[in-house]
């Protein structure tokens, strides 16, 4: 019997989930350091640090398509930037190395490091824009919820697929004035809104584990980089989402243009932004509901990581113990 591990037809190694946790630990380390000092931009310059410096390492030819900003932009991990060292198989890599700069800023929940790794072409290049989304976790009709629907049909439609009242569904939505008509409609209909200041990939995440996170549904805006994310995710674990970039100036639509979208008013769903194999990472830098924050004891550093990957449908959690804190450094 071959002791090899399983590759997917994309070339994604089963080995290479490990390999990515290790590249989001170090850049939660990275950013915990500087937990609540309300360094918004050291921090995350931290864990893009952390980060670059361990994908270059890893065993693939990649290419940065969902990154922190444009080539001229460094030391964010760019768009089209070229990481690990050219010995394995070409991927897309979108990142966000501390999503919640904010959360990790002032020391509040939720905080998380996070990557997603896919067969080279088959990640979306979302611009650096906004994008509407609404998102479920498994266990659904395809089609129970619709992003061009109103928030209070979608709120009916959930309870009634999830085989409740509309007042035991509970609604993830960011706090921004924009949102204002949403949370209006959810609540109207009796559901409960549980608003976040940041952090929509994670936000979107939850819905995946309501019994968990006690998250139904994710609605309203955020980026379109962190869409892109959270579709990884749900790829691996279930769930639906549709999504739709949001294109209100001459200058967006040249942004769009340029990165190879030809429709700009398209709905997406989990399929059209990930369609191939992909691989997706999160650590937690503060404690939330889907992950421990890193904790610093004497000698030890510990952290707790959560792995899916789509070809297998699987779920890593990953609780480790550091000892050897020199590579932190």
């Amino acid at each position: 019997m071959s002791s090899k591990p399983a590759r997917s037809q994309s070339g994604i190694d089963r080995i290479m989930s490990i390999e990515i946790a290790r590249v989001t630990e170090l850049a939660a380390v990275a950013a915990a350091r500087l937990r609540g000092r309300g360094l918004e931009k050291k921090s995350d310059g931290a864990a893009v640090d952390a980060m670059r410096r361990e994908l270059g390492g890893l065993s693939i030819d990649g290419t940065v398509v969902i990154g922190e900003g444009e080539m001229d932009e460094a030391p964010m991990l760019y768009i089209g930037e070229k990481v690990g060292n050219k010995s394995g198989p070409k991927v897309d890599i979108a990142v966000d190395p501390l999503e919640g700069t904010t959360l990790c800023a002032k020391n509040m929940p939720g905080a998380i490091a996070t990557l997603a790794m896919a067969a080279a072409g088959t990640l979306l290049h979302a611009p650096d824009i906004y994008m509407d989304k609404i998102g479920i976790g498994p266990g659904y009709p395809k089609n129970t919820v619709d992003l061009d629907a109103p928030a209070d049909e979608n709120i009916l439609n959930l309870a009634k697929a999830k085989g409740v009242k509309p007042q035991d569904i509970t609604a993830m939505i960011l706090d921004r004035p924009r949102h204002a008509d949403i949370i209006a409609a959810v609540r109207k209909v009796g559901a409960a809104v549980s608003l976040i200041s940041d952090g929509d990939v994670a936000g979107v995440i939850h819905t995946a584990d309501p019994d968990k996170t006690g998250i139904d549904i994710y609605l309203g805006i955020g980026g379109a980089p962190e869409g892109v994310l959270a579709a990884a995710a749900l790829k691996c674990i279930g769930g639906q989402m549709q999504t739709r970039l949001v294109v209100d100036t001459d200058e967006k639509r040249d942004r769009v243009a340029k990165m190879g979208i030809k429709d700009p008013r398209k709905k997406y769903e989990i399929e059209d932004m990930v369609s191939g194999d992909c691989l997706f990472a999160a650590t937690g830098v503060t404690d939330g509901p889907m992950l421990k924050g890193v904790h610093f004891g004497k000698g030890i550093i510990e952290t707790e990581t959560v792995v899916m990957r789509s070809a297998s449908s699987t779920v890593r959690w990953i609780r480790a113990e550091h000892r050897k804190l020199d590579k932190f450094e």
